[in-house]
């Protein structure tokens, strides 16, 4: 090849060249190809200077390319040497169809095109085949498959950059160097500016392709969560069906212990109700059990300790009856057995005494002797039943007798029973409206001081005035209230009318403003957190002084959980009122508690004032309450004073108050008023009379209290 002169352009060109012209590549969208600038200089150089320089520049744009990606030798002498051959060869074919390179820009239009076109594709041919032979040789794949992969559409880079090439090679020739410093900053904006325009694509299209995968993935995830499900509900459908005889089985037994459950017994009751409705001499009857002490074994055991016991009782009740018998568990710690073919009633008792006997024996559970006894209830056919429900409700109401009367014995179902039952129904319901419907009275009964029959103080009894039975006693509706909850707002409400009651008669005369009331409490308002809030507000909104309220408590109340009620009754003493037990005496291990208690007064309970002078164990036991009130700085009050004999023993133990029939009965409020305006002197001239002397015979004052 001819060799040219290289004028200060050709520098100046392969400096810009060697600067920014592999640096600058524009990548073409959905094309795995970039548009470079280094083809665009070679094909610049070749049309204006010939080939020898196109190879001159070739070679040294490969050089520094490859020294830009690789610092191995032979990377950088493969690329620098395949830029030369490509280019020498493109120099060489273009020469010998069109002639000198250099005096292509002096043919015609068409030619030169072809020209140019046939340049830039020689330089694609065989610049991509020494690189496909070099890419495919590393890889150890195919020529074609290397070629066809990652050049085939590297055309476009070599057919632009020829075009491109082609325009700037005249512009040169007629502008000079000009047309570089004027078109540099054109081209760079254009350049930037499309390559910001392709950025944004890219991050549409990956943002699109994010969203796309996401979608996929959603996709995908619901899917696979379908076919777990579908498999999930294969599986149970095989589970259900091959179980479906099983639950058929456990349908009518018990999953714990093995035995027939309720609906099996119901079953087995239809066709005894039948057989006995049938044959007269063939009858039955169905014991209902109830487990005496099994809430404390689950308590301080565990269930595990439980479930135990029951599967053990289960095996003992089984020892008792006969093959025609049936021994069901109806849920919890109840059991049935249906004692079929009895011909008499003494075949049904002594059932239920030979399970007694059996259940005397203790179990020996995981290492822990348990002992237990049960309530049994019996239900005869006798009864005329005819349906199961019903011969099960009896038992059951029969067994509640029997846990009423002491636990540990049997009671056999009477009609009395179902009307006592349905009594007590009817009772709950009217107990439910009373408190609204105003039904509830508060009485008041007046203490005495037995030192000089002085008026001390009132205690609040409450009373319900039923509107079709009359007046209940608190004895039939308290327990009931206590079960059902119905103390608290019924406790509460006494608690505020006897605080509004004391007021108004402090306010009424001078002689009254030293009275005090006292007010039970129940066991449910002890064990209730908001107890202490309530009384401060009753305190708060009556004006009443703390120290003239007396709060009772019973002895059983405050033995249920000692270490509960030592926290109650201090914060109670810490609101300033006065505490008193009530029915002291009765209990069994409350002295040993006693001087923990913040107590102000021992109510010594009835049952020992009306047995004082039957037997001298009675008076000693009064005694010792009050001369332990004495060394613990509290006062005592006796209840049930109705005789004079007993007024006097009191007296000479040195009780300091006193109630009972003897001065008063209980009065409503407007009765109590008028009692203390009329009563008290009478009171003073009983006590002036030294009643201590007189027998214990009925006296006026009695009967007029009467």
């Amino acid at each position: 090849m001819p060799v040219p002169r290289l004028d200060v352009r050709f520098i100046l060109l392969a400096s810009v060249m060697m600067l920014v012209s592999s640096r600058l590549s524009v990548p073409i969208p959905r094309v795995n190809t970039n548009v470079t600038v280094s083809d665009t200089f070679i094909f610049l150089v070749l049309l204006l200077y010939g080939g020898f320089a196109g190879v001159i520049l070739a070679a040294i744009e490969g050089l520094f390319s490859a020294l830009r990606i690789s610092r191995k030798p032979v990377t950088i002498l493969f690329n620098s040497g395949m830029m030369v051959c490509s280019t020498f060869l493109t120099a060489s074919v273009v020469q010998f169809f069109f002639g000198p390179v250099s005096g292509l820009r002096s043919l015609r239009l068409s030619s030169f095109i072809a020209a140019v076109a046939t340049m830039a594709l020689v330089q694609y041919f065989s610049n991509t085949g020494f690189s496909a032979v070099g890419l495919a040789c590393k890889m150890g794949q195919g020529l074609w498959h290397t070629w066809q992969t990652h050049y085939l559409w590297t055309s476009i880079t070599y057919l632009v950059g020829a075009a491109v090439a082609a325009v700037a090679s005249n512009s040169v020739e007629t502008a000079g160097l000009t047309i570089l410093i004027v078109g540099a900053p054109v081209i760079g904006v254009v350049y930037f500016t499309y390559n910001k325009y392709l950025e944004e694509i890219k991050t549409t299209a990956a943002l699109a392709e994010q969203a796309e995968r996401k979608r996929a993935e959603q996709a995908e995830k619901h899917v696979e969560e379908l076919n777990c499900h579908i498999a999930e509900q294969k599986r149970i459908s095989e589970e259900l069906e091959q179980s479906k005889n099983h639950f058929r089985h456990a349908a009518f037994h018990d999953a714990l212990t093995g035995l027939p459950n309720r609906a099996l017994l119901a079953e087995n009751l239809k066709v005894e109700i039948e057989r006995a409705q049938q044959h007269e001499d063939c009858q039955f009857a169905v014991l209902f059990l109830d487990l005496d002490r099994f809430k404390i074994v689950n308590d301080s055991l565990g269930h595990s300790i439980g479930n135990q016991l029951l599967m053990a009782i289960a095996r003992r009740l089984e020892s008792c009856v006969r093959e025609t018998d049936t021994v069901a568990r109806l849920g919890g710690d109840e059991f049935a057995i249906l004692v079929a073919g009895i011909s008499n009633l003494s075949k049904a008792t002594e059932m239920a005494e030979r399970v007694q006997e059996k259940l005397q024996t203790p179990f020996n559970l995981s290492g822990h002797e348990v002992f237990t006894s049960a309530s049994i209830g019996i239900a005869l056919s006798a009864i005329g039943y005819e349906h199961p429900e019903n011969v099960l409700r009896d038992a059951d109401t029969a067994m509640y007798r029997a846990k009423a009367q002491g636990k540990a014995c049997y009671e056999i179902f009477d009609e009395g029973m179902h009307s006592r039952a349905v009594y007590l129904l009817q009772m709950e319901t009217d107990l439910r409206r009373a408190l609204e419907k105003e039904e509830f009275s508060v009485y008041y009964q007046p203490i005495v001081s037995l030192e000089n029959g002085e008026l001390a103080g009132f205690e609040a009894l409450v009373r319900w005035q039923h509107p079709e039975r009359g007046m209940i006693s608190p004895v039939e509706f308290i327990g009931m209230a206590e079960e059902h909850g119905f103390i608290l707002p019924l406790g509460q409400w006494v608690l505020e009318q006897a605080c509004r009651q004391l007021v108004q008669w402090q306010w009424q005369s001078p002689d009254n403003r030293s009275l005090f009331m006292s007010v039970n409490l129940s066991a449910k308002q002890m064990a209730q957190t908001k107890l202490v809030d309530q009384i401060k507000q009753v305190l708060e909104d009556t004006s009443i002084d703390p120290g003239q309220l007396k709060l009772e408590i019973t002895e059983s109340a405050v033995m249920e959980n000692a270490e509960m009620a030592v926290t109650v009754l201090n914060q109670l003493k810490a609101l300033g009122v006065q505490l008193s037990v009530d029915d002291f005496g009765t209990g069994y291990s409350s002295l040993s508690y006693l001087h923990r208690f913040p107590l102000d007064t021992l109510k010594i309970d009835r049952s020992f004032v009306n047995r004082i002078g039957e037997a001298d164990e009675n008076g000693e036991i009064v005694r010792t309450i009050v001369t332990l009130a004495e060394n613990m700085g509290m006062d005592v009050v006796a209840e049930g004073i109705e005789t004079l004999g007993q007024l006097s023993e009191l007296k000479r133990l040195n009780c300091r108050y006193g109630q009972g029939y003897l001065f008063a009965r209980p009065l409503n409020a407007s009765a109590a008023t008028a009692w203390i305006s009329h009563t008290p002197h009478v009171l003073a001239d009983l006590f002036s009379n030294r009643a201590d002397l007189v027998p214990t015979q009925p006296t006026m004052l009695q009967l007029r209290a009467v």
